[in-house]
């Protein structure tokens, strides 16, 4: 782990297996497995070196994030090699493309960091009132396993161009993208304002959450764990952000049955992540006039898509993270498999053939589903695709919002005034109309409901997230 600048193992010295998802049998690495006495290591370290960062004119933290943005720029292959190995996502459709989103996140908050400023309120004469924001102090962020460098790239560069000092919990499934993150970073950064630790999410990212030192905990994750971190955290009066679970509805009108959309519809069914994406548009409702010649366009589309070793280019989609999330996954299946009036349109994991024994998933797409069944209120997390039909627009808004997620959503619809007023009245975070890509660098990203609180990945994000008002109020002789 790196605390305080130094590479150090777990005060315990014991450590955990981590194993690719790309053969269940391999062991690429170990790491420490950190407990309470190493989360006040780095919480001490973090605090230590504070002052001295928060202090600093921003122009030097900007000189500082573009340096690691250069240095995050020079290593993009290595670290979407590791990050296919690490994660299991396919090189070509997500881990190159994560990697170059932390550059892009680097570059960005660098960019922004001089708008970390206050107000002047005009008051009478012999008065001077006016704001500061100030950075919270030390950060911990608790990061997912499903994309860590890119998530990395959501909290760090933002918290550090306020001024706060981190704590950085990389998952114990996915965490040699994030130290190797770490190695770069401590390149051009002092000792102790960027710390890792690795471990049990129980054991290391609980002791974080609890710390009395911990000014803020940034946590991305299960809506399940986010409710003990908000809980925790708020016992103590701690300052909390949660980007939290996501059962995304992705409507298609009846003028919208192309070849561009179906496209796009692919990229919201986030299949090329193994679905394993809280923004994935996993209820595909479809117009009913156009439910069967668009489900006929997607299949044969689907069919397409590459399954197998992340690490070649030709690959579209990798592995599933481990053998539990795995056995979920196929839990779902049967679930919506066993529900009356089901259809399967397309099931590719008979067909599925692959070199290693890792954790491969084929897509799987259901139709005539039912909004209530729990193929379509809970989280797979794996490439499963529940199609609803829907005829009126009033009601498919209701069986979307007919949801306790509400992190992202997708409209596709050539009636601009109709899709607007859809994505209006949809009770979601982020909306995307007439596409299905990914989160923009700069733009407010975060969910409502049991989706989470807080913004992240904007200046807004960095302000509300990592940096808190002071009032100052002078009396003028």
């Amino acid at each position: 782990m790196h605390i305080g600048g130094q590479w150090v193992p777990a005060v315990s010295g014991e450590t955990l297996e981590v194993i690719t998802p790309t053969d269940r049998d391999v062991v690429i690495a170990t790491t420490p497995r950190a407990g309470a006495e190493d989360a006040d290591r780095a919480v001490a370290a973090a605090r230590a070196a504070f002052p001295a960062w928060a202090a600093l004119p921003f122009t030097e933290r900007q000189r500082a994030l573009l340096r690691i943005a250069d240095s995050l720029e020079e290593a993009v292959e290595d670290l979407a090699t590791l990050t296919a190995l690490d994660t299991g996502n396919a090189i070509r459709t997500q881990a190159r493309p994560e990697a170059l989103n932390l550059v892009a996140c680097f570059r960005y908050f660098a960019g922004v960091a001089g708008e970390v400023k206050g107000t002047v309120l005009p008051t009478a004469d012999g008065q001077l009132q006016y704001t500061r924001r100030q950075p919270l102090g030390v950060v911990a962020g608790i990061l997912p396993w499903n994309s860590p460098l890119m998530i990395a790239g959501f909290k760090v560069p933002g918290a550090l161009a306020a001024g706060n000092t981190m704590v950085l919990k990389a998952a114990e499934d996915a965490p040699l993208t994030i130290l190797e993150l770490a190695r770069i970073c401590a390149e051009h950064l002092p000792d102790g304002v960027l710390n890792v630790v690795t471990g049990y999410g129980a054991e290391i990212g609980e002791a974080l959450v609890v710390h009395p030192d911990v000014d803020k905990v940034s946590f991305t994750g299960s809506t399940l764990v986010g409710h003990q971190v908000a809980a925790k955290a708020g016992a103590r009066l701690a300052h909390s952000s949660l980007e939290l679970g996501g059962k995304s509805p992705c409507i298609v009108d009846a003028d919208s049955c192309t070849d561009e959309v179906v496209e796009q519809v692919l990229l919201a069914s986030r299949f090329a992540r193994q679905s394993q994406s809280c923004t994935t548009g996993s209820r595909l409702f479809l117009h009913s006039s156009i439910h069967d010649e668009f489900l006929d366009k997607l299949v044969a589309r689907t069919k397409q898509l590459v399954v197998g070793d992340p690490r070649e280019e030709s690959t579209d989609i990798g592995c599933i993270i481990n053998a539990k999330q795995w056995d979920r996954v196929q839990g779902y299946i049967e679930d919506g498999l066993s529900q009356e009036g089901v259809v399967v349109a397309y099931d590719g994991r008979p067909d599925l053939q692959v070199g290693p024994p890792g954790f491969y998933h084929a897509p799987m797409i259901l139709t005539q589903v039912s909004n209530d069944w729990r193929i379509a209120r809970e989280e797979i997390f794996g490439p499963v695709l529940a199609v609803i039909p829907w005829t009126e627009s009033e009601e498919v808004v209701a069986m979307a919002n007919d949801s306790h997620y509400g992190l992202a959503a997708f409209v596709f619809s050539k009636d601009l005034d109709r899709a607007l007023g859809m994505a209006h009245r949809i009770d979601s975070g982020w909306v995307q109309v007439n596409q299905g890509g990914g989160q923009v660098v700069g733009q407010s990203y975060g969910g409502m409901k049991t989706s989470g609180i807080g913004r992240e990945l904007s200046l807004e994000g960095m302000l509300e997230g990592f940096t808190q008002i002071k009032q100052v109020n002078v009396k003028l002789s």
